[in-house]
């Protein structure tokens, strides 16, 4: 290896080999929920990561974990994971992060004689700009490797929405940067060799159907020399040293109230910030309104009306709706290009300027909103973000979400019915932000918003364009819109009325 390489390493690298045949590898957090022996914790409802400036608050708390082969790293990884219970924990494993072989380095495995225990076997390059996106709030893709073929599978995974991160593999503690500045916190874990060669006896007998002489062979020839000089000596890099692994649950239990005190240090009330915010401040220029004719007043004047039927209510919405997304589209950039006529004659026309158009729907309330978008706009990709509000707090939490992939490339029509604190909008367009969708490709449209809302996502994100079919003054103090529409996916679905206190955009998810 070269000298870059080895000054990036602690301890200094040696040599040694270690040849593993192993299933395919995926990051351990994915499904997003969690079963463990007594219960399934589902890795939902996230509270705003962000301030009222759209900014993130606090990085994500990360946590490394490290130690040999066997030695429970994935068990205290989930134990801990458990006794925290809170939502959105990425589990990140090194496993993911084995570097492409050459053709040489394919054979030398293919015949288990390149050495995957060692330090340079590693990406650490991507797996430090991994954890520094995670860190960021951002969303990240992480590859999939294959141990059976020693390679990366086609398709990486898409990860998101950490608020604790715990990283884990073999040689956790191998490189100064993860050390020094991505994971402040590491935990080794101190488990006996002699219950690890038994622990990985029981695995490669009973999962790969190896022989007890050989398992004997290979933890005698590779693994443990590996362990001996690469893990070993940087255990005495780690905050604290678990004795026992997971067997310690005295050690787990205060490393748990350590992370719960961080967690708690980082909680922001963004909606209550929002609601005193942009008094009296003129409405921003990204707002455009569409302009209000008899015919456009009139259709607001029957799906405010609370005698109009369902029938009615549902009819003029969507004629509403379909004129709010023609109106929307006339914002997108447009070129000059030239077509020829039937007739054999050239047309200066304008075509779109743009990769691709997505439409992502707030649940429930957005989806309504679908069909227009699809009317007018031919082979549109559609996402969900589904948010709703926590009873007790009052703010927005993300509970789903689900983004056509390379969604960075277009331009996004976001897609909500009524905003009112503009909470809810603030987090999805977030969302959109860390999946490094532009701002100013992203355009926010409603058909009925609150002036509050309006300032609140003007003033975070300066450069989202809202496009709207009207603007009412004012929210009273549950937070509703005034004079308003009354809860739109309740009239529209035809469901049972929301709970006192509730918002519309943000429990509308709910259908």
């Amino acid at each position: 290896s070269s000298a870059e390489a080895l000054d990036r390493l602690l301890p200094p690298v040696g040599t040694g080999r270690s040849p593993r045949k192993r299933t395919t590898s995926q990051c351990k957090s994915e499904p997003p929920l969690l079963r463990t022996s007594k219960r399934t914790i589902y890795t939902a409802g996230r509270p705003p990561w962000y301030n009222e400036h759209g900014t993130q608050s606090k990085e994500a708390f990360a946590i490394g974990l490290g130690g040999g082969s066997a030695s429970g790293k994935t068990t205290v990884a989930r134990m801990i994971i458990e006794a925290l219970d809170v939502p959105w924990v990425v589990l990140l494993s090194m496993d993911s992060f084995y570097k492409v072989l050459t053709q040489q380095q394919q054979e030398q495995a293919a015949l288990h004689n390149y050495n995957f225990d060692h330090p340079d076997a590693f990406d650490f390059d991507l797996i430090v700009s991994t954890l520094q996106k995670l860190k960021q709030g951002k969303s990240v893709k992480v590859p999939v490797y294959d141990f059976t073929t020693h390679s990366r599978k086609k398709d990486w995974k898409t990860l998101y929405g950490a608020n604790v991160i715990i990283f884990e593999g073999i040689m956790a503690f191998a490189d100064k940067t993860l050390l020094e500045t991505e994971v402040p916190h590491f935990l080794g874990l101190g488990t006996s060799s002699g219950l690890r060669l038994v622990r990985r006896l029981r695995r490669d007998i009973s999962e790969r159907g190896r022989d007890i002489a050989g398992v004997i062979k290979q933890y005698n020839k590779f693994v443990k020399p590996a362990f001996d000089q690469y893990i070993q000596p940087t255990m005495r890099l780690a905050d604290i040293v678990v004795p026992r692994g997971s067997g310690n649950t005295v050690a787990i239990d205060l490393i748990v109230q350590h992370v719960h005190s961080q967690l708690e240090e980082s909680v922001c009330v963004p909606r209550a910030a929002l609601a005193s915010a942009h008094q009296c401040h003129p409405l921003p220029r990204t707002l455009s309104v569409l302009k209000s004719t008899p015919q456009v007043r009139g259709m607001h004047t029957i799906i405010r009306d609370k005698e109009t039927s369902r029938d009615e209510f549902i009819f003029y919405s969507k004629r509403l709706m379909r004129l709010l997304i023609e109106h929307a589209l006339s914002f997108l950039p447009f070129q000059d290009c030239v077509v020829q006529t039937p007739q054999g004659q050239d047309y200066a026309g304008k075509c779109y300027a743009g990769k691709q158009i997505t439409g992502v729907s707030i649940l429930r309330a957005g989806e309504t909103m679908e069909p227009a978008l699809r009317a007018v706009c031919k082979d549109v990709r559609i996402g969900t973000i589904l948010i709703q509000t926590n009873q007790l707090t009052g703010e927005p939490e993300l509970h789903y979400l689900r983004l056509p992939k390379d969604i960075s490339d277009d331009h996004v029509i976001l897609m909500d019915c009524t905003v009112s604190t503009g909470a809810a909008a603030m987090m999805a367009v977030r969302v959109l932000l860390d999946h490094d969708v532009p701002e100013d490709k992203i355009f926010l449209l409603s058909l009925l918003m609150a002036e509050m809302g309006v300032h609140s996502v003007a003033y975070a994100f300066p450069r989202v364009r809202i496009i709207t079919t009207a603007v009412d003054k004012r929210v009273n103090d549950l937070f509703r819109i005034i004079p308003g529409i009354g809860n739109f996916g309740d009239r529209y679905f035809g469901t049972d009325a929301v709970p006192e206190g509730s918002d519309e955009e943000e429990v509308a998810s709910m259908g």
